[in-house]
């Protein structure tokens, strides 16, 4: 029986978050210019390469990828954002999710998962994605990078 007024997708992002905040906070060294100009002249295969690049020191490979779709946000004024859409594969568990890079943040916002042979109870599917993640990191890797700033949820239309 599925338990009434639980936010399950939340519990998913956030741990889908917690999980990729190292691979968010390399994304965001890199110039918002070159996110906007891969985007804009459909260079997806660069932008590709950077989020493997910044997924390798983390992840076992192919884990995690670039969807092919992303899309920028510049006003005149405001803070650009960049949205990419990215792919977590491993252990059977399959998120399809957009990642939001900000000057100071970083959010996800899971657009689609699937679970093959899933549980009919919620919380051991939100457990599994949570296992998957872990299972599928390397060991971590500590270098001398600054404090990692902090990694918000997006909001989600509802």
């Amino acid at each position: 029986m599925q338990k009434q007024g639980k936010d399950y997708t939340y519990d998913r992002e956030k741990a889908l978050a917690d999980g990729i905040k190292e691979v968010a906070s390399e994304l965001r060294l890199i110039d918002a210019a070159d996110f906007v100009a891969f985007i804009r002249t459909e260079q997806f295969a660069n932008i590709g390469n950077l989020v493997s690049s910044s997924t390798e020191l983390y992840f076992k490979p192919d884990t995690i990828k670039f969807g092919l779709s992303g899309d920028v946000n510049l006003q005149w004024g405001g803070t650009p954002s960049v949205s990419l859409d990215m792919e977590f594969h491993y252990m059977r568990v399959n998120v399809y999710f957009r990642l939001l890079l900000e000057a100071l943040h970083a959010g996800i916002e899971i657009d689609y998962i699937t679970f093959d042979e899933g549980s009919s109870d919620p919380d051991e599917n939100t457990q599994r994605l949570v296992e998957a993640i872990a299972s599928a990191r390397l060991a971590p890797v500590r270098g001398p990078h600054a404090p990692q700033p902090s990694l918000d949820l997006a909001h989600r239309s509802a």
